[in-house]
């Protein structure tokens, strides 16, 4: 067949990767930006796996697609050649001793929601100190084994590569679509006719969605040489609820130019985390505002008084499309799937979303 992807950030890429192992298909991406994707909300995310930590405001269902997304991406991974981009040690979930009845709140709604989370383990100090030896200074914690996260940064770089190297993919870059029907796509004054199109341009499709809107997000790249936390942690707070990610890989494999504003090599013997929790009703795409710096960077160094020598390389803005329910949409009819609104979940429900449009979708053909 002859397909049309139209818009290739991370629902787009996802979508390529599983055409491609159906065979046979000769594929058209298309993008306002270039292929290299660092204005996507793809690059910016942290790439967190948490189907258990989201489901204190999300519904039931975003705990079911994220179990089978986490089941999808370890292949997902290796098609593109990164071998080492998915991490599964589970996720710490801490509190300051003034913030344990938000924690022990948290908890008890996701034990409400859900028989697995009877699973989520609570820690002391000494139980914390086993696996995480950095953050035993926190004596009231739990432990949520089933989640990870997926290098986001290193997943776009190496996605771009891989894609850009099959014969049968075709990458439209700087191409602003105006309208998507069954089997077409318009450009301008031109109609370009497919067996089949995908919609996935977040909020470029806003001229068929009309109750998608942007909630803004703002995340924080720091360089620390004496910090070593191995897993996903959160800070629970009354008014903000910030994720620390570590990188392992800083930007190794990710071109200079890919890397947007870090332009500059992972320092010696330092760490790379990516800082976030900012979900601001704005679809304002400027810079990181220095409430939300201060916010997180003074959250940050409580979790670990080392961060307070670590470095600021980076920081990133972007605004995820969902809809009123926080929802992720799928639409299928005879030559067109949309797939939108994955909010803050993107890489949690991006594989088990497309899988479920596909099999839906152009797969029953």
């Amino acid at each position: 067949m002859n397909i049309a992807i139209v818009g290739s950030g991370l629902v787009g890429r996802v979508i390529a990767l599983n055409l491609l192992k159906d065979g046979g298909h000769n594929i058209t991406l298309f993008d306002k930006d270039t292929k290299e994707g660092v204005t996507s909300a793809g690059f910016t995310a942290a790439g967190m796996l948490a189907p258990f930590a989201e489901l204190e405001t999300a519904e039931s269902i975003i705990f079911e697609y994220g179990k089978r997304s986490i089941e999808l991406w370890r292949h997902l991974l290796r098609e593109v050649g990164l071998f080492d981009g998915f991490q599964k040690r589970g996720t710490i979930i801490t509190a300051h001793t003034q913030d344990v009845p938000e924690l022990k709140h948290f908890i008890t709604t996701l034990k409400r929601k859900i028989p697995e989370a009877n699973e989520i383990e609570f820690m002391d100090s000494s139980k914390l100190e086993e696996i995480e030896p950095e953050l035993a200074i926190h004596n009231n914690s739990f432990y949520i084994e089933k989640e990870g996260q997926v290098d986001s940064q290193r997943f776009i770089a190496f996605s771009t590569t891989y894609l850009d190297s099959i014969p049968n993919i075709i990458w439209r870059e700087n191409t602003t679509v105006q309208k998507i029907e069954p089997n077409r796509v318009f450009i301008g004054d031109e109609v370009e006719e497919f067996d089949w199109v995908f919609d996935s341009r977040g909020l470029g499709a806003k001229e068929y969605f009309k109750d998608l809107r942007g909630v803004r997000g703002e995340v924080i790249w720091v360089e620390a040489k004496d910090v070593n936390i191995s897993r996903p942690t959160r800070l629970m707070h009354p008014r903000y609820k910030i994720y620390i990610v570590p990188r392992e890989n800083g930007c190794e494999g990710i071109e200079l130019e890919y890397c947007k504003d870090c332009k500059i090599a992972q320092t010696s013997g330092a760490k790379r985390y990516i800082i976030g929790a900012s979900e601001i009703e704005s679809e304002d795409m400027s810079d990181i505002s220095v409430r939300s710096t201060l916010e997180l960077l003074s959250a940050l160094f409580t979790v670990h008084p080392n961060f307070g020598e670590a470095r600021v390389v980076n920081s990133e803005t972007n605004c995820r499309p969902a809809f009123r329910d926080n929802l992720p949409r799928i639409e299928n009819s005879k030559g067109l799937t949309r797939i939108n609104g994955l909010y803050r979940h993107g890489y949690l429900l991006a594989p088990a979303v497309v899988e479920k449009a596909l099999n839906e979708g152009i797969r029953k053909i």
